[in-house]
């Protein structure tokens, strides 16, 4: 007589989800109580909060609460898609995000590569702390330090008068604001994004190194075929994770450097939502617009894992 099977899946069998996660609980109560403050802090600060997203939906009064204001339905989404704003800080959250991808992504890749052929370990290091201290550094100073620069009599105007140029502020010019940006962005982040690249060029076996230089493969060689095919994963999964900012331009550094004369090209999702919000105190239609921004990203990152887990070996995806 067949004895019956036990259920692989549902919460009947002995080797069911509720049993195996009772089993684990009680075998690894320790690592889940090291967990439990992350948990407890991501459910109140992230989570939890979450709920709040419903006044995108209502004509919100803080004196009548969430849940005593009226239902607006869709009215504050419509608003903003037939408002003048909608094209222009769709346009330009597109364009920066799409600059940075272009532009920042690419170099902590390329800085992680070149010292990574740096033979000398105390270059080394110093060109890794150089490139790592502006890191360190608030957006307050940046944007500060920024505004000194592009003055009239400032550093880069000490350069521009040197080629016989007038002098003029740089960020009162449209067209140099998006190059500012992104350019001080990568002078800022290169150094700190270049250290998981360097982390996972440590994981590449040396042995490979050496069957190709038996081959005769030199430096450049090696690094196209061994170095770059080694860190793709990393690479992918960065660029997972990128794709899913692409609608969150930090508001904090353009709020520091744009002003009226920069709207047009520097006016973003954020920094309208940071005007409508708090400043006009228009809550609903800021939650509807920063509704509308979050699904967009979310959109994004499933699409890029989905094309990243559908293309190549089918393993360089989140999930």
């Amino acid at each position: 007589m067949k004895q019956a099977a036990i259920p692989l899946s549902g919460g009947k069998g002995r080797a069911g989800f509720w049993y195996r996660l009772k089993r684990d609980l009680s075998r690894n109560y320790l690592i889940y109580l090291l967990a439990l403050p992350a948990l407890v802090y991501y459910f109140i600060y992230h989570y939890w909060p979450m709920y709040g997203a419903v006044i995108a939906f209502k004509d919100f009064s803080p004196a009548m609460g969430i849940w005593g204001s009226p239902w607006a339905g869709t009215k504050y989404f419509q608003q903003f898609f037939n408002s003048a704003f909608f094209i222009r800080t769709l346009r330009n959250t597109l364009m920066i995000s799409l600059y940075s991808i272009l532009w920042s992504f690419p170099a902590p890749i390329l800085l992680a590569l070149l010292m990574n052929e740096i033979r000398s370990t105390l270059f080394k290091r110093t060109v890794q702390t150089v490139t790592y201290m502006p890191h360190f550094i608030s957006t307050v100073v940046i944007c500060g330090m920024l505004i000194d620069f592009c003055s009239m009599n400032g550093l880069f105007n000490s350069f521009t008068q040197l080629l016989g140029m007038e002098a003029f502020n740089f960020l009162m010019k449209p067209e140099l604001f998006r190059t500012i940006y992104i350019a001080s962005g990568i002078w800022q982040e290169v150094g700190w994004g270049s250290i998981i690249y360097l982390a996972a060029l440590t994981s590449i076996d040396a042995s490979l190194y050496e069957a190709a230089r038996i081959d005769g493969a030199g430096r450049f060689r090696q690094m196209t075929s061994i170095t770059l095919p080694g860190i793709a994963p990393t690479i992918v999964i960065m660029l997972i994770l990128r794709m899913g900012q692409v609608m969150n331009v930090g508001f904090e550094k353009i709020m520091l450097l744009y002003n009226p004369a920069t709207y047009e090209v520097a006016d973003v999702i954020s920094t309208f939502v940071y005007r409508k919000g708090i400043v006009e105190a228009n809550y609903s239609y800021s939650a509807a617009v920063g509704l509308f921004n979050s699904v967009i990203n979310f959109v994004l990152v499933v699409t890029t894992n989905w094309v990243s887990r559908h293309v190549g070996d089918g393993e360089n995806s989140l999930w």
